[in-house]
Parts: structure tokens; C-alpha cells; sequence
């Protein structure tokens, strides 16, 4: 078994001095939920921080059977890390060499403040007053954390998925304060089908008769609407030849009747599996709160920046290190998302290599091959 980790808090704020975010909301109060592994060095420069995806967590190496207050959605399926096969002594993320951070987005439900936390001013969860969130608001709170720990410069800021956008924001809005950017199936600005695709996920958790405008916690949850988002999320995370193979593996099980609709194939029963299985293990005002922040994300005005010249031209000046990576089977974050990325970056004259790997596993392929992944990031982090 891998060795235990422990979740850690940093608070920022107070109702004296609060919080204000991006779009006019205010916290009287933020605790951000994170861990560490490795060790830092004297001189405070050995620093990686890692992005989670859309529905991860700060948990990503190591075992975790229980995170404070975050109760049953904690399920035995995370308490192994999310990237354990990157992280640790010899490995790409080497923790004989760095200290790596990973942190809980502000808006999750895995220990940071959320809308699933409780309000001070109501003594009830935050639930549909919970303001929403943008990338530029995640990366001040991550700054007050790594200025906690008094680092000026972190070697690299590392994100897979919409941690890549995490990563991106954060090397543009505080260029001097990294070396080193990895983006791994990522981009610079949300496609119209995207938006598409997670306004299909927003309707379905709206129309859910439980959700009650986002105040559920004292009632029933809306399971089936939050189901139907990760449903409609999750064919484009795996290629579909991959649903087809495990739907294949499995059977139809008799409990899958809707209202009237009985499942009829191992395809929609697999489906539906994943949906139910995820309910159990995140919350739905949480899940809106971020595919919102991704929807409407364009790394130039999270920057607030004119132009992407304008913004990389700081990456430039800082004499940062880029690596792209694309995936070819990507659905999720098509390639030439970050074909737009590198464009910007090789305009700015920004030293960039972008890799394309090859894979069947879809946008889901950087949690699944990582020797496909880890002789480029040993690289850039080793040179």
C-alpha cells in the first residue's frame, strides 16, 4: 500500500479583511484544502504545483482514508492519489528532487471552501449564495499559499485538463514567479462546443427537481441531474472505442429502470453506472461552480491582458520554459485547442515544445499511460 498522506488547510481572509473575487463576490474567510510530497530545499526553488481536473482533488499521491469534514462523498474509490503513477522517489514529479503542492479548488467540496461549507452569517451551508469563481480568483488564493510558504518562484506549475487553464492563468498573471509551465491536454480559450457540451451539464443539474436553486443540503440531492452532467462529461473523457470495450466487459442490471424506460444495452447500463457512481462521491453546486469557471475561460482576460500577445509576451520577458502536450484521440480538449496554445506561444517567442501522443485512451489518457507522459515532463523538470 502507498504510504499515507494527510490533508492539510491554509486560511486567508477574515470577515475584517475579506475575500473579493473576480465577479463582486466576497468571503468573509477561505480555507484551502492541499497536500504535499517531497521536501522543501533551503533555498525554497525546488517547488512544483499541480492542477487537478474538473471533478479531482488535492489528493493526488499517496493513501488518504479520510479528509476533515468532507464526510461520506470521500468514497474508498479516492483514497488512493489520482497520479500515483507520476508522483514519488524516481518518478517524473521526483520527490527526491522536488516538493510538489497540490491544492483543492476554491469552490470544491474536498475540504476548501465551497458551497457546500458552512456560511458564518447563517450557520447553514452556503449552498446558492455561494459566489462564482474564475481561474484569476483559484490562482490568488494559490499565491497566498505558496507566499505562506515563503517560495518566490515555484520551478513549474503543472495541469492535466482544466488544471491546465489553472497552470496557464498562474504563469501569466505571476510570470515571474515561475520557471516552468506543463499543460497537458489543455488550452488557451473555451470552444463554442464546449460550451455547448457543459451548458448541457448545467441544464441537466437545473432541471433536477431536487435541486432547489442549489439549496438541497437539509433535502434529497439532485442525484439524477448531477448523474445525467457526468453522464453527458464522460463520453468525452474516454474515446469511444474505450466505452465500448468496458460496456462490452459488463452486463445489464436489473435495477436500471428509469420511470418507465427500461436500459436496454451494456452500453447505456455503463453509462448510467457512471453516473451513479459518481454522485456518490462529489456535489453538484460544486460541479457548477467549475464547469462555469471553465466555460467562460480565455486566458487573455483572466490575465487581463489586450491581446495573447500581450500576455505571453510575459512569459517571454520571464524567460519561461513551455511543454504542450496534445492527445490525438482527445475529445474532450480536441487537439487543435492546443495547436491555438503553441501558436500563441511560438508568436511571443516563447521557448515551447509541443508533444502529440499517440493514444486510444481519449482525454482521460494522461491518468492512464503515464510512460507515454513521463520521459518529456522528467526533461523539462530535470534541465
Amino acid at each position: 500500500m502507498s504510504a499515507e498522506t494527510h490533508t492539510r488547510f491554509f486560511e486567508t481572509g477574515s470577515p475584517e479583511n475579506p475575500v473579493r473575487l473576480r465577479d463582486g463576490g466576497v468571503l468573509p474567510g477561505v480555507r484551502i484544502a492541499y497536500e504535499t510530497w517531497g521536501k522543501l530545499n533551503e533555498e525554497k526553488s525546488n517547488a512544483v504545483f499541480l492542477f487537478h481536473a474538473l471533478s479531482g482533488s488535492h489528493h493526488a499521491a499517496g493513501y488518504n482514508p479520510g479528509i476533515e469534514g468532507v464526510g461520506a462523498l470521500w468514497q474508498e474509490e479516492l483514497h488512493a492519489g489520482w497520479w500515483e503513477d507520476m508522483i514519488g522517489s524516481g518518478k517524473p514529479l521526483d520527490t527526491d528532487k522536488y516538493f510538489i503542492i497540490c491544492a483543492n479548488y476554491l469552490g470544491g467540496c474536498y475540504g476548501s471552501t465551497g458551497p457546500v461549507s458552512v456560511n458564518p452569517a447563517t450557520g447553514k451551508p452556503w449552498g446558492s449564495t455561494f459566489p462564482a469563481v474564475t481561474a484569476a480568483d483559484q490562482v490568488e488564493m494559490f499565491k497566498c499559499l505558496i507566499d505562506d510558504f515563503g517560495i518566490d518562484a515555484l520551478h513549474a506549475v503543472v495541469g492535466p485538463s482544466v488544471g491546465g487553464l489553472i497552470a496557464l492563468t498562474f504563469a501569466t498573471r505571476f510570470p515571474e514567479r515561475v520557471r516552468n509551465v506543463i499543460s497537458i491536454g489543455s488550452g488557451y480559450k473555451t470552444t463554442v462546443l464546449n460550451r455547448l457540451i457543459l451548458f448541457e451539464q448545467i441544464l441537466a443539474i437545473e432541471n433536477d427537481p431536487y435541486f432547489n436553486g442549489g439549496d438541497y443540503y437539509d433535502a434529497e440531492a439532485p442525484l439524477y441531474g448531477l448523474a445525467l452532467a457526468r453522464m453527458i462529461s464522460h463520453k468525452t473523457f474516454v474515446h469511444l472505442d474505450a466505452i465500448e470495450h468496458r460496456a462490452r466487459q459488463d452486463v445489464v442490471q436489473p435495477d436500471d429502470v428509469l420511470a418507465w424506460y427500461r436500459v436496454r444495452d451494456q452500453f447505456q447500463s455503463y453509462m448510467l453506472h457512471q453516473g451513479k457512481k459518481f454522485v456518490r462521491r462529489f456535489d453538484a453546486n460544486t460541479y457548477l461552480r467549475i464547469i462555469d469557471l471553465w466555460s467562460r475561460y480565455d486566458a487573455t482576460s483572466e490575465g487581463d491582458a489586450e491581446t495573447p500577445a500581450d500576455l505571453l509576451e510575459r512569459a517571454r520577458l520571464a524567460g519561461q520554459k513551455w511543454l504542450v502536450f496534445s492527445i490525438d484521440s482527445d475529445f474532450c480538449f480536441y487537439p487543435e485547442e492546443q495547436a491555438e496554445l503553441v501558436k500563441h506561444l511560438e508568436n511571443a517567442k516563447v521557448d515551447v515544445m509541443h508533444i502529440t501522443v499517440h493514444s486510444d485512451k481519449g482525454h482521460d489518457s494522461f491518468l492512464l499511460e503515464p510512460d507515454l507522459y513521463t520521459p518529456h515532463i522528467a526533461w523539462v523538470l530535470g534541465k
